[in-house]
């Protein structure tokens, strides 16, 4: 996911399977992009390319996206950009893919965690992409990135996610904690510094979430669980006392062992009522 390996050249399909070491069975977002197989990234969508990113918006229609990969390429070719993989999850209409980007900015070297959502059809054919992260480690700004999906009431997280969803939109610290493995962390969406491992340095971020007067409300759009990781796009609505303007996010969550959460890994951009803090 997301782009269909049969359609690429030989030679680029040599390249992939040189950096995974292995057979590719699908051609990862970013290797796709530059890959310089312009015909195979478009003739993966089974209509025109739709695409929707945090800075650009929507991009939809064979020449913006012809300009999109472009600029792309040579944001990365400036930037010298690095991707590492973290998670790839695809199921029969839908899958996700999370990786960090290790890139140049005036301030250093940032890893900028990056995930990626495919809608696709019966033959694999990708129906619109949506791309979040947030723009924190570039610019030191939130985006406020407007909803991408509306709210689908049927949407059900299972076991361990939707005790932990329950939790965040409650505020309650202890059931937050409880969904968690006990060396299980949350990331937050700057990444880099920004994760807190186990019990004590959990319950201080999730405290400092909470200090605006309550949980975290969100509408759930979409899940996408294979059993092991579930991946939530969502709109954020409320933030402790304070009511906002719907925003788009998705988040990660990775089932450990025990049952619990290794992991929370979030991507969204909202500006928190909060006095400190991203």
């Amino acid at each position: 996911m997301p782009w269909l390996p049969e359609l690429f050249s030989a030679p680029v399909l040599e390249r992939f399977e040189e950096k995974q070491q292995r057979t590719v069975v699908d051609v990862p977002y970013f290797d796709g992009l530059v890959s310089g197989d312009l015909g195979a990234l478009i003739d993966s969508f089974a209509d025109e390319p739709e695409l929707r990113h945090p800075l650009r918006g929507r991009i939809k229609g064979v020449r913006a996206f012809e300009a999109f990969v472009a600029e792309t390429n040579d944001w990365f070719a400036r930037r010298k950009v690095a991707v590492g993989e973290v998670e790839r999850v695809v199921l029969e209409h839908r899958g996700f893919e999370e990786v960090i980007l290790e890139l140049d900015t005036d301030a250093g070297r940032v890893a900028l965690p990056h995930a990626m959502v495919a809608d696709h059809d019966a033959h694999g054919r990708l129906t619109e992409l949506r791309i979040y992260f947030s723009d924190w480690p570039l610019t030191g700004r939130h985006i406020n990135r407007a909803p991408l999906l509306q709210r689908d009431p049927d949407v059900r997280e299972s076991d361990v996610v939707g005790e932990y969803q329950r939790a965040l939109a409650a505020g309650d610290i202890d059931a937050v904690l409880a969904a968690f493995e006990a060396d299980g962390y949350a990331r937050e969406p700057a990444g880099g510094e920004h994760i807190h491992k186990g019990a004590d340095s959990l319950r201080a971020f999730y405290e400092r979430l909470f200090s605006a007067g309550g949980g975290i409300s969100l509408e759930h759009c979409t899940a996408t669980d294979d059993g092991r990781a579930c991946a939530l796009e969502y709109n954020v609505v409320r933030w402790g006392e304070t009511d906002l303007s719907p925003q788009a996010g998705m988040a990660v969550y990775l089932r450990g062992a025990g049952g619990r959460l290794a992991a929370a890994r979030i991507y969204d951009d909202v500006d928190p009522p909060l006095t400190s803090g991203t």
